[in-house]
């Protein structure tokens, strides 16, 4: 389980990206384990994109098309809408696990959820049931290392090989939410790419990095949906948290940026 964590909880190296000299190449290795063989038949990020993350800042739709493709290509990633947004923007969840656990999916949930049933007269033995872990990313839509770095994220588990690997998705089934406001994705992407410089400007007082008010951060109506998790007032609330009690994952991480100088997570 810890090993687990540190794979994708700090995957927010990929901040980093974003002030690397324009065309720099860098390896997956930058970004993901050293020396980590993948599957061809799943394509890369930049295979995808035509451009490496961190490049220009991932429209919602971009992202969208990409984890559809990686359910398509891959056997260990299945894909649901779970709803939409005010701009009919879909809400994704990729269910990730080995093609074992996937033919028995339905029995693994509902194994999991009986170990949350309070009228249940025996607790059945977790021993060897898969950790079932929820990634979820940039609920604020101008935090977009999140979302950029879920398409990092959800290709190493589509396409990585190896025994570690192998063995991971054995023992997890794991959820992931690569853009919890695509509305806001959307607007800031939009904002952020059409006064991006050739070259990288870190000077916080440049176009590219004030946008204009309402920003990117809220929904279409303006609405901080890390605010809506209890409410749920919201389409994209309503449906996450209907895809939550679902599982009852035993893990939910929230992926935000802390600012502009600071780290992210």
């Amino acid at each position: 389980m810890p090993r687990l964590l540190q794979k994708f909880l700090f995957t927010g190296a990929l901040v980093l990206a974003f002030v690397w000299p324009a065309r720099a190449q860098v390896s997956l290795d930058y970004y993901l384990p050293a020396g980590t063989s993948y599957d061809s038949r799943v394509p890369s990020p930049q295979q995808f994109f035509g451009f490496q993350v961190g490049e220009w800042h991932l429209r919602h739709d971009q992202l969208a098309a990409y984890m559809r493709e990686l359910a398509r290509s891959s056997d260990r990633v299945t894909l649901v809408e779970y709803a939409r947004t005010y701009e009919q923007r879909p809400l994704l969840l990729l269910t990730i696990t080995s093609p074992k656990n996937h033919k028995n999916i339905d029995n693994i949930r509902a194994r999991h959820l009986a170990l949350t049933d309070p009228a249940a007269e025996e607790i059945e033995q977790f021993d060897g049931m898969p950790v079932v872990v929820w990634l979820g990313y940039s609920v604020h839509g101008n935090e977009p290392s999140g979302s950029n770095a879920s398409s990092l994220v959800a290709y190493y588990l589509a396409a990585a090989q190896g025994e570690e690997v192998e063995a991971m998705l054995e023992n997890a089934v794991i959820l992931l939410d690569p853009s919890i406001n695509p509305d806001g994705l959307g607007r800031f992407a939009q904002w952020a790419n059409m006064h991006k410089s050739k070259r990288p400007v870190a000077d916080p007082n440049i176009r590219e990095h004030r946008e204009d008010w309402p920003m990117g951060r809220t929904n279409h109506y303006w609405f901080d949906l890390n605010r809506d998790w209890l409410p749920l007032q919201h389409p994209e609330s309503r449906g996450r948290i209907e895809q939550f009690q679902r599982w009852l994952p035993n893990v939910l991480t929230d992926h935000h940026e802390m600012g502009t100088n600071a780290t992210y997570f």
